[in-house]
């Protein structure tokens, strides 16, 4: 529920709805899969949360917000019921069980240059616009500490993460300038190549990371801010491990093995994820967890870019399209147990203490059944609690993986700033 102005929400607000019951107007959730199956499960599951709850990697609400109302949060008041525009807003947040949110700062890579850095700076500045409207629900955080803060007084943490590394426009005072702004990690690409590292989903042109781009990683090590892995090829995963001293990220990327698209992470890449620390946070994505979902959004994409329109398009116009070519083209459905198909294969591989969550909320126009929304992680956790996960192996999942990522990148970047400087470098001058 959402927080009386000046009185701080219950310490269990964060998952205080069951099924059958409305937080602020929300319609209340529909149990899917084992939560349907075995109510007891989903009892469970909001207990669970109640105490421990969802650390989501990944969500582009500030986007969505720019593309639907410019930022205008008197049109779009996430303190009340989005439902028919967002996958996310504050009530469904709490329902869901979320107790913090790494919020995507992201750019679309048609923008470059200084119009990508202005671009992020409007997104950071929604956000914070976001802490400061709704400080009862938003808690600014920049620390595991901070993230752990925010628990105790009920209050979900918001963070933000850079997607694509085009918006430091190869520039290390860029980097350094978003981190003083509060961003946490920076995912070194989105869908394309960029000058110094390549995409999992353009051509190659530096076999994973150029000699700047390791200097990248470097600076972000020295500075705390986690590198995230998600979009990048599977070369600059390889590259990226090598380099960094810190623990990595995936902010929002499942298993090749179970799924094989590019976005995915590569069995022998979660395998190394143990000895660098780091946490690669399962996405719910359809076309990135269910096969048969691949080819049909390559073709509701082409039907949006035959529209004129770009193949990510939020827009009002863009769902229009796309729920015209559904009605003609009926899409394969994911469920909860798609995505805990992915889950059960990373905790195999990289083990349970390297796994986490990023759903991708408001970054996609399809979602699984039961996870269309913020409000559908009691539905996962439900489906994992059948499947004979622990709570102590769950509660790694949600929150202790994530904030313990954090905090051991922040020990790093404590040591190497004793005896590292800003770099200097440049793409014409790598080693800085």
């Amino acid at each position: 529920m959402t927080g009386t102005p000046g009185t701080p929400a219950p310490d269990d607000a964060t998952a205080s709805a069951g099924a059958g019951e409305s937080v602020d107007g929300v319609a209340p959730l529909t149990p899917v899969g084992a939560a349907a199956e075995d109510p007891g499960l989903l009892a469970r599951a909001l207990e669970l949360l109640a105490e421990h709850p969802v650390v989501d990697g990944h969500n582009d609400l500030p986007w969505a917000l720019r593309e639907q109302v410019g930022y205008d949060l008197d049109r779009r008041d996430v303190s009340r019921d989005q439902s028919e525009h967002l996958h996310t807003d504050l009530p469904r947040l709490r329902a869901g069980g979320v107790g913090a949110q790494f919020w995507s700062v992201y750019v679309r890579t048609d923008l470059s240059g200084d119009a990508a850095v202005s671009s992020c700076l409007e997104q950071i500045d929604v956000v914070r616009a976001m802490q400061d409207r709704y400080p009862d629900d938003l808690a600014p955080a920049t620390t595991a500490a901070g993230m752990e803060a925010a628990r105790r007084e009920g209050r979900i943490a918001s963070l933000m993460g850079a997607e694509g590394g085009h918006s430091i426009n190869n520039s290390m005072g860029t980097l350094r300038g978003l981190y003083e702004l509060g961003v946490r990690y920076m995912t070194l690409t989105h869908n394309d190549t960029i000058d110094w590292a390549d995409s999992a989903t353009d051509e190659p042109r530096h076999d994973g990371l150029s000699p700047f781009g390791e200097e990248v990683v470097r600076e972000m090590n020295r500075l705390g801010m986690l590198v995230d892995l998600s979009h990048v090829a599977a070369t600059t995963m390889r590259d990226a491990l090598r380099v960094s001293e810190a623990p990595v990220i995936f902010s929002h990327s499942s298993a090749r093995a179970v799924c094989d698209h590019p976005r995915n992470v590569p069995d022998d890449v979660l395998e190394r994820l143990a000895g660098n620390g780091g946490v690669a946070m399962a996405t719910f994505v359809p076309k990135f967890v269910l096969p048969e979902a691949v080819e049909w959004t390559r073709r509701s994409e082409a039907a949006l870019v035959a529209a004129g329109l770009h193949p990510l398009d939020g827009s009002g116009a863009g769902r229009r399209v796309l729920a015209a070519f559904e009605a003609d083209n009926p899409r394969p459905v994911a469920t909860p147990a798609t995505v805990a198909d992915h889950l059960d294969h990373m905790r195999e591989v990289a083990g349970v203490d390297h796994i986490g969550i990023g759903g991708d909320f408001d970054g996609t126009s399809f979602l699984p059944e039961g996870l269309d929304t913020v409000a559908g992680y009691p539905n996962l956790i439900a489906e994992l609690l059948g499947r004979g996960w622990s709570a102590a192996d769950l509660a790694k999942l949600t929150w202790r993986n994530a904030v313990r990522v954090l905090g051991d990148a922040e020990d790093v970047a404590a040591e190497l700033r004793r005896h590292r400087g800003p770099s200097l470098a440049t793409p014409e001058r790598p080693a800085g």
